[in-house]
């Protein structure tokens, strides 16, 4: 069965509304994983819209399945990653302005920055996993990076407006794993997954690992986190 990897920014971004102190994401971190979630998820920003580092030391403690930790390259984001040592950190391109994070990091052009990131990382005993479009030559520079894990971006896929339109980004990622698992890495998803559409990416046998965030969170709103997440989990199943 493909893993779920449960984002809880979308917790904090609550909290963050009143700027109080509920509700508390380390908390829900806690139900995702009694609901049987197989990794937390949280993206640690430079602007520290939603997560800050409060709630990334304390999910470093709590956490008892997997700490993945979304971060930049900003050598300040970094070091305290270094500092804190989640079990994986996945490496995404920021821009302050964005609503979300809207395409797969640019390895070709920041590759420098990139390799020092992941070695610095990697020195520390932490796993790092580059955000990437499936696309061949972005996944073909993933090992010289010194990365041995990559998470394929979604959001075209999930955004599809036909059919036709889907299955052709569906085929796109079908072949983007293959050819990452042929080069020796490990191959997870994610961003813009939902309901209705992460079923089909959860087949594709080379993607271990689907990382949801956003709807899971929405949907707990009318059926409680717990009960959100097994119903992502049980639709999850491969066949």
């Amino acid at each position: 069965m493909v893993k779920l990897g449960v984002n809880i920014d979308h917790i904090a971004t609550l909290r963050q509304a009143r700027k109080g102190e509920f509700p508390d994401p380390v908390y829900a971190a806690l139900i995702c994983e009694k609901a049987g979630c197989d990794s937390i998820v949280a993206h640690l920003r430079e602007d520290r819209r939603h997560i800050n580092d409060n709630d990334v030391q304390h999910l470093k403690q709590s956490v008892k399945t997997r700490f993945n930790l979304e971060m930049s390259i900003a050598p300040e984001i970094v070091d305290i990653a270094c500092g804190i040592k989640p079990d994986q950190v996945t490496l995404v391109p920021e821009k302050r302005k964005e609503l979300t994070t809207e395409g797969g990091l640019d390895i070709l052009k920041y590759k420098t920055k990139i390799e020092k990131a992941v070695i610095k990382l990697s020195a520390s005993a932490i796993e790092v996993s580059l955000f990437i479009d499936p696309d061949k030559r972005q996944i073909s520079a993933v090992p010289r990076t010194g990365a041995k894990i990559i998470e394929l971006h979604t959001g075209r896929y999930a955004e599809a407006k036909t059919q036709g339109q889907r299955n052709k980004l569906l085929l796109e990622l079908t072949k983007a794993a293959s050819f990452a698992q042929s080069l020796g890495l490990k191959v997870s998803a994610g961003h813009g997954l939902d309901y209705g559409n992460a079923q089909a990416v959860g087949q594709i046998p080379e993607i271990e690992e689907l990382n949801i965030g956003y709807s899971i969170i929405c949907r707990a709103i009318f059926t409680g986190l717990e009960t959100a997440v097994k119903e992502m989990l049980q639709l999850m199943k491969r066949r």
